[in-house]
């Protein structure tokens, strides 16, 4: 079969088949009377071959190794191509995120997408410093893409550069809200509280919503930071978590902070009155606990509050009926 045939018949060009001849892939097996080259169905079952491989990402070379060295084993050399394979799609998936933080920003001009890459590159950066200068600059020229702003906070180690980043994203308008309520469920405990502590600065109900579920997550940091925010944005809802921060003793001055600002009327007063004693007389609730449940009640006004710390000004643990006395007298001399 002469090449013209061949390349119709195989879909490889004329020259790429001249190629493979002088790279010693394909020789013909023959001539013509009149020295044009002649394919036997030998030589074109091993151009399929080279196709074949080429289609794999091998290179002419590996090819050639591959067809003419009996010793040859294929694993490594698959092995190799998994990794390339592997590493050009991270790199294209890079690529691709890339653009499309670029378009989400809406560049008016090239200089507008030079420096959505730049605030990108920054963001990426090694230097803490450079971070925080990237995230206080976002939007004061071209908007910085939300998912790339909470990426970097999910990612953020340094408690200065996350507070900067986190200031960026609630100002950037909220619309990375539910990428961060996707963190409160990662496997990374440092994630989970960079999530809760960002949605707790994202102002708006979606974010309120979002907290609102973190109540019942597996992770008392999160339970903790959701039920503090919730507070201070007067979300009754919190009550039960800010109480559990008290008993554990983490957070527990806010937390009787947030409860007594909670505390606002006097069925709400009332109500979280009747769980902290709920909580005093627990069993299992130690003395340290104990203790710091009855300061709690300092600042719920209204008469289950005050009736509490009567009971309490005689309690059996001194410490507790001591506390509940001094508050009494200040309640008493407001």
């Amino acid at each position: 079969m002469l090449i013209g045939e061949v390349s119709r018949r195989s879909g490889v060009s004329a020259r790429m088949l001249r190629h493979y001849e002088s790279l010693g892939l394909v020789r013909p097996s023959g001539r013509t009377g009149s020295g044009y080259r002649e394919y036997s169905a030998e030589d074109i079952r091993r151009i399929f071959h080279i196709e074949s491989l080429r289609s794999l990402g091998l290179s002419l070379q590996e090819i050639g190794r591959a067809l003419d060295d009996q010793g040859f084993t294929p694993s490594a050399l698959v092995d190799d191509l998994i990794r390339r394979t592997r590493d050009r799609i991270a790199a294209e998936t890079e690529l691709l995120t890339r653009l499309r933080r670029i378009h989400a920003a809406e560049p008016a001009g090239w200089e507008d997408v030079l420096q959505v890459v730049a605030l990108l590159r920054a963001l990426a950066s090694q230097s803490a410093a450079e971070r925080q200068r990237a995230a206080l600059s976002s939007g004061d020229e071209v908007p910085m893409p939300v998912d790339a702003l909470v990426e970097a906070v999910l990612g953020e180690p340094e408690p200065n550069v996350a507070g900067a980043l986190r200031w960026a994203l609630a100002r950037s308008g909220g619309g990375g809200t539910a990428l961060l309520a996707e963190g409160l469920d990662s496997p990374v405990a440092a994630v989970r509280e960079r999530a809760v502590r960002a949605l707790a600065e994202m102002p708006g109900d979606e974010a309120t919503a979002q907290l609102r579920g973190a109540l019942a997550n597996r992770d008392g940091t999160v339970r903790g930071h959701a039920a503090l925010a919730l507070g201070t944005r007067g979300v009754a809802d919190a009550v039960p978590a800010l109480i559990d921060l008290i008993v554990e003793g983490r957070n527990d001055t806010d937390a009787a902070d947030a409860l007594g600002a909670l505390a606002s009327d006097t069925a709400t007063a009332d109500r979280i009155a009747t769980r902290l004693v709920d909580r005093l007389a627990h069993d299992v609730t130690g003395a340290p606990a104990r203790g710091r449940l009855t300061q709690a009640l300092a600042d719920i006004p209204g008469t289950t509050a005050s009736r509490a710390l009567v009971d309490l000004s005689h309690d059996g643990d001194r410490a507790v009926a001591l506390t509940a006395a001094y508050l009494l007298r200040l309640r008493d001399a407001r």
